[in-house]
């Protein structure tokens, strides 16, 4: 039997793909993160199920969820918000199933970044603006960052910086963005990114730690710092040019 690491999207429950809907129609057990995987996606699982929130769970009682269910003949829906390839925890636990010799699959979700794009409809590579985008995080109460990955590094390059789990600590953010982007940089934060309660605000690197502030954003949001955001003067890519040699 396999366990699938299905990422569940930023949300909105029919932001889910196909194959992960499908996979969680079959499978005749569910470990989902309750504090951010929709409910409306469990009843999509079949009605003798076994269902379990993992919200108050540590490892250990997660790998023996998962492996219990593969040794009772059970293929296994293990629900991730957003997409599982990104800030997910999921690298740990598929090195305990390794461990267990317990087979594993991941279904790619509709990552949070993306909804967060969508929300300002804003595409985030704009040519000969910005081609490049950072996906990171802040280390203030979680695993350390590695050496190198710290946002004055990261600020250097200029690129896009879409920050995890740092709405709490915008300020910070702000003051260490600051000297490489200066204050009239575009910014943006989205809080609930696709949910009834999705919660957009647009500013400048100096204003938007007071905006989040005052909005009292302290959780499921990211925040994005870069000049893409509200570029309007920019060339036409070369993909659709009408100077592009085009083959018969």
């Amino acid at each position: 039997m396999t366990v699938y690491f299905i990422g569940a999207g930023p949300g909105a429950a029919d932001l889910i793909t196909l194959r992960g809907a499908r996979l969680l129609a079959r499978c005749r057990v569910c470990l989902y993160a309750g504090s951010l995987v929709p409910r409306d996606l469990l009843a999509e699982c079949p009605a003798d199920a076994r269902l379990v929130d993992t919200a108050d769970l540590d490892l250990d009682r997660i790998t023996e969820e998962l492996v219990r269910a593969h040794r009772a003949g059970h293929d296994v829906a293990r629900l991730h918000s957003g997409d599982p390839s990104v800030f997910s925890a999921v690298a740990e636990q598929m090195r305990r199933l390794d461990a267990e010799s317990v087979p594993y699959q991941m279904v790619p979700g509709v990552p949070a970044f993306a909804a967060a794009a969508a929300a300002l409809g804003r595409e985030l590579t704009v040519p000969t603006v910005g081609q490049t985008v950072v996906l990171t995080r802040l280390a203030q109460q979680a695993t350390p960052m590695p050496p190198g990955e710290d946002l004055a590094t990261l600020g250097a390059s200029g690129a896009l910086l879409v920050l995890h789990l740092a709405a709490r600590y915008a300020d910070r953010v702000a003051a260490e963005l600051l000297p490489h982007y200066g204050p009239d940089c575009p910014a943006a934060v989205v809080a609930f990114a696709s949910r009834p309660g999705e919660l957009v605000i647009r500013g400048t690197l100096d204003s938007i730690a007071d905006q989040v502030r005052t909005a009292g954003i302290t959780k499921t949001a990211v925040i994005l710092v870069g000049r893409v955001l509200t570029a309007t003067p920019f060339r036409d890519s070369h993909l659709y040019s009408t100077t592009r040699e085009r083959g018969a």
